[in-house]
């Protein structure tokens, strides 16, 4: 379970944000998740202007995924991935902190790291013990790494592992290299956390496809397309050798020329069945196979591609992030795809889901918790800060449920959190420039 994400120094982020799946209102049981004596909440949705910095802070969690995964395999000369906030003074001389705490076996851990473009220049890693007391398991500052008794792992292993972690690379991803038990720990609660960009999907229909191969997750993935109702009777997928030949014959000759090396090359084809209908409009025994690529809507092949991600959280438990998460789909899927986190009976292993969105409809019609509402706007230096609803204090008059925010999409569009573009008379600008 993911508790908390930190970020500062990070494209629009200036000085740190913190993301936060700890409930501040605790009289309220719903959308909790438990792990022994800890609880989390199991959704977070993000709301800003455009550039306010909601992808800057989906991204950066993608990033300490990405620099967990690739830093120990990168050579010694590969600068890191620095992309310092450059809008004030002095920023581009600080480094990029990234920093995230989670729950493993009702176990809680904290690891993160500092970098520049040329080196890792902290890093650590700490875990609370059953007094509540943070122990550290190791830290680093510059070439100097400090791994404590608390560490598990061979010691024999661990000491190849500090001697082994070059500047530009992560001891901890050094250490999963060798094995060592106490990395492999935090590696494999990694491998449940998923980024997706909402907009170019492309890449989860890879993750898709090979959760196709599992006979369980392949009857899931079917019923949850047939569940969404998007007019699709079955589906399958091919795969077929790569055959030049069959490609058109509009390819540009040195493209076509390029493709025919590729040796033993494969090609995976998503096959849609729709049913057949007579000429009185009536259901026959026949059906209609197409590929998904060539005839679905932009939205089908969505829903498609991110059914793999869904099904395979939910199934497993894990985190699961997606920037977009409306593009290209109907409100109700989308709203339906953030209520089945919600809903204990179909979320049954605690996933949690982080989402950031425009789509307002979400804030009337998925039961989130004031919590669960965060927003992001620029300050008055352009820099991203994050705040949640739950911060918002007040008494509505008029409102005699008890509840707070009761229409929370009518207050948002009203400006009274904030969050929105300030764009002022704009209509009657526009009024003038063609009056």
């Amino acid at each position: 379970m993911l508790v908390e994400f930190s970020v500062s120094n990070y494209r629009s982020i200036g000085d740190e944000q913190i993301l936060s799946l700890v409930p501040s209102e605790q009289q309220q049981l719903n959308n909790i998740l438990e792990n022994g004596k800890y609880k989390v909440l199991n959704a977070i949705g993000i709301y800003g202007n455009n550039a306010s910095g909601k992808s800057n802070l989906l991204s950066a969690i993608e990033l300490l995924n990405k620099l967990l995964y690739l830093s120990a395999r990168s050579n010694s000369t590969t600068k890191l991935p620095y992309q310092p906030f450059l809008l004030r003074e002095g920023y581009e001389l600080k480094p990029t902190k990234l920093e995230i705490t989670f729950i493993i076996d009702e176990n809680r851990y904290r690891f993160g790291l500092e970098y520049n473009k040329e080196e890792v220049l902290r890093e650590w890693l700490y875990c609370f013990d059953a007094t509540h007391q943070e122990v550290m398991l190791f830290e680093r500052e510059g070439d100097i790494i400090d791994a404590s008794e608390d560490y598990k792992g061979s010691p024999e292993l661990i000491n190849a592992a500090i001697e082994a972690t070059r500047d530009n690379s992560l001891f901890i991803s050094t250490c999963d290299m060798l094995n060592v038990s106490g990395a492999k720990l935090i590696f494999k609660w990694f491998d449940k956390l998923l980024s997706i960009n909402g907009i170019e999907t492309q890449r989860e229909e890879i993750r898709t496809v090979h959760l196709w191969e599992n006979k369980e997750y392949r009857k899931k993935i079917k019923e949850y397309l047939m569940l969404l109702n998007l007019g699709i009777h079955n589906l399958d997928i091919v795969i077929e050798d790569f055959d030049v030949a069959k490609m058109s014959d509009n390819l540009d000759k040195n493209i076509r020329n390029l493709l025919d090396k590729i040796p033993g090359g494969q090609i995976i084809k998503t096959i849609t069945t729709h049913k057949l209908y007579n000429r009185e409009g009536a259901t026959t025994t026949e059906s209609v196979n197409w590929n998904l690529d060539e005839h679905e809507s932009e939205g089908t092949k969505k829903v498609f591609h991110l059914s793999g991600p869904i099904i395979r959280t939910l199934s497993e438990g894990g985190v699961l992030v997606i920037d977009e998460i409306e593009a290209k789909m109907h409100p109700i899927i989308t709203i339906n795809s953030i209520n089945i986190f919600l809903n204990k009976v179909t979320n049954p292993y605690g996933a949690q889901i982080i989402f950031a969105t425009h789509d307002t409809n979400i804030l009337t019609y998925c039961p989130l918790r004031r919590d669960q509402i965060n927003f992001v706007e620029k300050n008055n230096w352009e820099a991203t800060e994050i705040y949640a609803l739950s911060d918002f204090k007040y008494f509505d008059e008029t409102n005699d449920s008890g509840v707070p925010d009761v229409d929370k999409e009518k207050r948002y569009f009203e400006g009274r959190y904030g969050a929105i573009p300030a764009l002022g008379p704009f209509i009657e600008k526009l009024e003038k420039w063609y009056g």
